[in-house]
This record gives structure tokens, sequence and C-alpha cells, in this order.
């Protein structure tokens, strides 16, 4: 690209050495670095990226974009100096990248609970239907069926817009992603235009890091109020009606916005609902008329998931129809009430659940079909150095089931016994075990349970690994179930 058009989105710099001609590339990592390219110097929370400007020049760095002074050598290396180095990039980034979210439909999806099964819900229905799309979010970038791997739900902002450029040099016609109220209040979407928002609902989640409900309220509510005011644009919000913030998220934008909910009047209202454990069916109401709709999806979570994708889906301008037709055949999101497939005599889930209403609307969704001879065994960790205001909650929402099992999800640096201790502290009965080690606590749930139990793990979900101190260490909590119930029944089935 030419710098000057690039850097001219910079109103406010300085610019010591000659700038070249073109830059190649942007990196915020001096790792990442091309030659040609542009570096910029991130302050992160543990690595100051000043340190590497000199490694960046000697990967072939032609510009550094700095707010304190580096050490390089400015006959080889134009520096930029700025106020705010985390402002520049997120101008720099989508100038780059040429704007890419104005190329195609852009659906962002916020909410405590419900972001990953939405956002790709509507991408499963998407390809479905025969249209090229891309989502990106906890579960990783799925570029119309290819899934990489990314680091966050929300991606930093250099990230973002590659993805995102990405997704339109593949011609796909849609991008969905998960909004995180972090990703929003660090400006990791800048430079995002969004077509359709759409909330979820909102519960106690991340107050170690907003400080309390209404912060993080608000923040989830600057998806819809960066949607903007060009009222001449095709925009929606879509929102909960259920739930309390509903109407806070409807106030955050001048656009139209679509309601969907079950027990309040919406636009997309549920009901003659029917559960069970092998679906769901449900009456639809909407704009367009009454529809019954079915689904592999259990619990009434997917009800709303459903009703959510249903009304955005719409709004981008798709027959109701069509996106019925979706939803009948799509599988759950990865991880999130994802039944194991086994042929051995228990019933085991995996689910990402680690918020107090996520866990009990995730024992809700099985509890019916247990039925009295059968144990619903449940277990749930919570990760180290974060929110801790929500652990005995979480516990007492556990409660619900027949066993619990109090664990770790990514312990990091802290204690075992200072994370159970608080746990416990919301047992509501002393059906229970605390074990720290979380293969440990998985194989424990194994061993207590009869044929035809109910397990299910949460907290974890997809994700296939512990954070362990500062490392990264390899764990499935399905693989390590089905290993130590085939030790337990696998001969009792070959019997069979």
């Amino acid at each position: 690209m030419n710098c000057n058009e690039l850097f001219d989105v910079l109103p406010i710099k300085t610019i010591e050495g000659i700038l070249p001609e073109q830059v190649t590339d942007l990196a915020v990592n001096s790792r990442s670095v091309n030659a040609g390219g542009a570096f910029v110097c991130i302050k992160g929370f543990t690595v100051d990226g000043h340190m590497y400007a000199q490694n960046a020049v000697e990967a072939g760095a032609r510009v550094i974009v700095a707010s304190d002074r580096v050490d390089v050598d400015t006959e080889r290396v134009a520096v930029v100096y700025v106020d705010d180095t985390m402002r520049a990039i997120a101008l720099l980034a989508p100038r780059f990248y040429r704007y890419p979210s104005k190329e195609m439909t852009m659906i962002g999806v916020t909410g405590t609970n419900g972001k990953t099964s939405v956002s790709n819900m509507m991408h499963a229905i998407l390809r479905h239907i025969g249209e090229k799309s891309a989502v990106t979010g906890t579960i990783g970038f799925n570029l119309d069926g290819v899934l990489f791997e990314t680091e966050n739900t929300t991606n930093d902002v250099l990230t973002t817009q590659q993805l995102i450029r990405q997704a339109a040099n593949a011609n796909c016609s849609t991008m969905t992603m998960e909004v995180s109220s972090h990703g929003l209040l660090e400006g990791r979407l800048a430079g995002t235009e969004f077509d359709i928002a759409v909330f979820t609902n909102l519960s106690h989640d991340h107050l170690d890091f907003h400080g309390s409900m209404d912060n993080y309220g608000h923040a989830k509510g600057l998806l819809f109020a960066q949607l903007g005011q060009d009222l001449e644009k095709k925009k929606f919000g879509i929102v909960n009606r259920d739930d309390l913030w509903g109407e806070r998220m409807k106030k955050m934008t001048a656009f139209p916005v679509l309601t969907y909910g079950i027990h309040q009047s919406a636009d997309f209202r549920a009901s003659d609902i029917v559960l069970s454990d092998k679906g769901t069916s449900f009456h639809l109401e909407s704009p367009e008329g009454e529809f019954n709709v079915s689904m592999a999806l259990i619990g009434e979570f997917n009800v709303y998931n459903a009703l959510a994708v249903i009304a955005a889906l719409y709004a981008k301008g798709i027959q109701i129809e069509s996106i019925i037709e979706g939803l009948a055949v799509i599988p759950a999101a990865k991880g999130r009430m994802e039944k194991v497939e086994t042929d051995l005599p228990l019933t085991i889930y995996v689910d990402y659940a680690h918020s107090p209403d996520a866990i009990e609307k995730a024992i809700q969704a099985v509890l019916p079909y247990k039925g009295t001879e059968r144990k619903l065994i449940f277990v749930i960790g919570t990760g180290g150095n974060r929110d801790r205001l929500k652990r005995p909650f979480m516990a007492e929402k556990a409660s619900i089931a027949d066993y619990v099992i109090l664990t770790t999800d990514d312990p990091r640096d802290e204690p075992y016994a200072s994370i159970l201790s608080e746990l416990e502290v919301g047992m509501q009965h002393d059906q229970y075990a605390c074990i720290g080690d979380r293969e440990e606590a998985v194989r424990h749930a194994v061993a207590v349970a009869n044929e035809g139990d109910i397990i299910i793990f949460a907290g974890k979900g997809h994700e296939d690994f512990q954070i362990i101190g500062k490392e990264k260490f390899p764990h499935s909590d399905a693989m390590i179930a089905l290993e130590e119930a085939e030790k337990k029944f696998g001969h009792q089935v070959r019997e069979q």
C-alpha cells in the first residue's frame, strides 16, 4: 500500500527519517514482520513492543510506529511517533486492509451466553442454503468450512481486519462475529462496520474486569451504538425481549430493532415448545406468519438461540422457510451441550458453561429426561485468577444435579485449594467432591457413575487444553471420560 496514503489516516504524528513509497505489511509482533512492512509498538500487559523495535528493523521493517523513543537507525527505517499506538493501529489496520467489512454483510453477536451457538448456527444455515460464509469467535475462524485456530473470542484489531479481508477475498457474502465486552471496550472492532447487531442475554460474568453489571451491560451495548447514525443504510438490532437488558440495548441504536422471545410479546415468538432429549420443536409466530420449527438441539436455551438466528437472518433478507429448513439439519456447536457419541451405557455431554446462568440452563436441558433411577453428575470448574465473585453462585446452580464435582478450569497460578474453597461455599447439599486436578475429576465422575447415568462436563467445552501456570497442557474431558468408561463398562458393552 502507498505509505503516504496509509499514514494519512493519522492526523497528528511526527516522522523521523524518510517514509518508503510502499508498505507491504502491518505487524504488532516483531516475529511477524515481513520485509518492507511496518511494525507498530504496542504496550501490552506483560510485553512492551518498543523493546523489540530493533528486532523488527532486522527482520525487514521499513517503518516503526511508536509512542516512546526507540533506538533505531533512521537511515534504515522511518519512525512515526504518535501519542497512542493502540489508537494508531485501530486506524491503520482497517485502512491497510481497505475496510473489508464494507464488502459483505457483517453480523455481530454479543451477550453472556449463546454467542458461539448463535454465530455458528447462522454460519451453518447460510452454508446449507448455498451462501459462502465465515464465522469467528471462541471456537476459531471458520472460513466457509475450513477452521483456523485463533487466540480470543474477539481478536485484536489487526487480526480482526486480516480475518475479514480473508473472508472478503474468499467471496463470502456474510461474516458473523462473536463480540465480547472486552473486545468492545478495548477497541478491537475499530473499523469494522456491522450491519446486524444481536443481543442474546446478560448475566453474572467478567465482573472482575467490569466492576459492576451496569458497566458490563454498557460494554455489550456498544455493539448497538457502533451501528452508527447513517439511517440511509439498512441495519438492524436484534434483542432478546425476555431479558431485562434487551430494552437497554434497543435504546443504544437509532436503527430498527427486531425482538424475539418466549414469555413476552415479540416480533419472533416461540410457543407450544416441546423439549426432549432427542431434540426440540416449537410454534413460531413471526412478521411473515406462523411456522412449525423442529431441530436436533436440546433445551429451552436453544429455542432462544434459534429465535435469535431466525430474526437475524430474516433481517439479512433470507426467507423464513429456508432458515427453518437449515435449523432442522444443523448439529450443536462444538462443545455446546454436545453429546459425546458412544455405545457405552452412559450419556455424556461436554459444555462451555462457566457462568451461573449457563450452568443452570445446561442442567435444566437434561434434567427432565433422567428419570428417578438415574443420577445426573455435573463437573464444574472455574478459572484461576479470574472473576472470583461468581464462584459460589456457580456451585449453587450446579447443586441442582444429584452429584457435583468441583474442580478447576485453567487454574493458571492460583492454588487448587483457593479455587475449590470459594466454589464450595455455594453448595446446597453434601453430595459433592472437591478435586483440583481436572483429569482426576473427570475420571472420578465416571468412577461414581452407574449404567444409564448422565454426566455433564462443563467449563471447557470445545477446548483441548488446560492452562496451568503460564503453560498450555493437552486436555480433553471427552477423551478422558471415554477412556475411563471403556475400562469400567467396555466389557459389558461387548457382551451385548
